[in-house]
């Protein structure tokens, strides 16, 4: 479903992303980890149109995404670390919006809102707006409406970034129900490695913008000698705080301001 072969991306001298090579296979929840400043932000760009590589290739769905930005934009739905819900509509409106913008035909907008807002226990909420909800009921509904348009890829950029426990269990589940049910392939990023262990079917590590390394949860944990993800992740990358670097609300206006082009 995705296709990373020896893919550069360079900032003047500087090599953000540097000769990586990945496959995400059809179905697949895949975990793209690394720590702050590794790389993860510059290939997520990449993958999603936002940026043009320096070099290398990348296939989506089989289309290159230089060459045929809007069909491979249709195939897949983002979920990005900072809100992009409008707070002033309702959850109906958001995705109601969200399925006109992506050219949904009304019949089948009106049968997938309603199926997704019950799955993700939302539909009860529908008409009340998005400023009464809690963080955690704003992250359910913003996946519930990167599912509407049936993509093939779902993108999930830190999605469970400061929620509670019960809620990040709760959008997993889902998650997770809706990738086994419709087949839906998710790459997601997260610094919750008991996420990436639960629900990642394998896992690339991603660091000073090379891949370290990749496989399972279970064959991570048996390469570097270890009893969890977390202990992995600190074999493999090391112990040093890293800055940040990524900026998801810039991603957020990149790819609005593409899909008005």
């Amino acid at each position: 479903m995705i296709r990373v072969e020896n893919l550069i991306k360079t900032f003047g001298d500087f090599r953000a992303v540097d000769n990586i090579s990945f496959d995400v296979h059809k179905s697949e929840i895949f975990a793209f980890l690394g720590p702050n400043g590794a790389g993860k932000t510059t290939t997520i760009k990449m993958l999603t149109t936002l940026l043009k590589p320096t070099s290398g290739e990348i296939s989506i769905d089989g289309l290159d995404p230089g060459t045929h930005q809007s069909e491979v934009r249709r195939r897949f739905g983002i979920v990005f670390q900072d809100p992009s819900l409008d707070r002033d509509l309702t959850a109906y409106e958001n995705m109601d919006i969200h399925g006109v913008f992506y050219g949904v035909p009304k019949r089948a907008r009106v049968e997938r809102i309603e199926r997704l807002l019950t799955l993700f226990e939302l539909w009860d909420r529908r008409d009340s707006p998005v400023k009464q909800f809690s963080g955690g009921m704003q992250r359910r509904l913003e996946i519930a409406r990167g599912f509407l348009h049936t993509p093939k890829i779902l993108f999930l950029d830190e999605p469970t970034l400061g929620l509670d426990p019960q809620s990040r269990n709760q959008l997993w589940t889902h998650v997770k129900h809706l990738n086994e049910t419709e087949g839906v392939t998710v790459f997601l990023t997260t610094h919750y490695m008991d996420e990436a262990d639960r629900v990642a079917h394998r896992i690339a590590v991603i660091d000073h913008g090379k891949i370290v390394a990749q496989g399972s949860p279970a064959e991570l944990k048996r390469q570097t000698n270890t009893e969890s993800l977390e202990q992995a992740f600190l074999a493999l990358t090391g112990s040093t705080v890293r800055a940040e670097t990524a900026n998801s609300a810039d991603q957020i206006r990149q790819f609005v301001k593409m899909w008005r082009r």
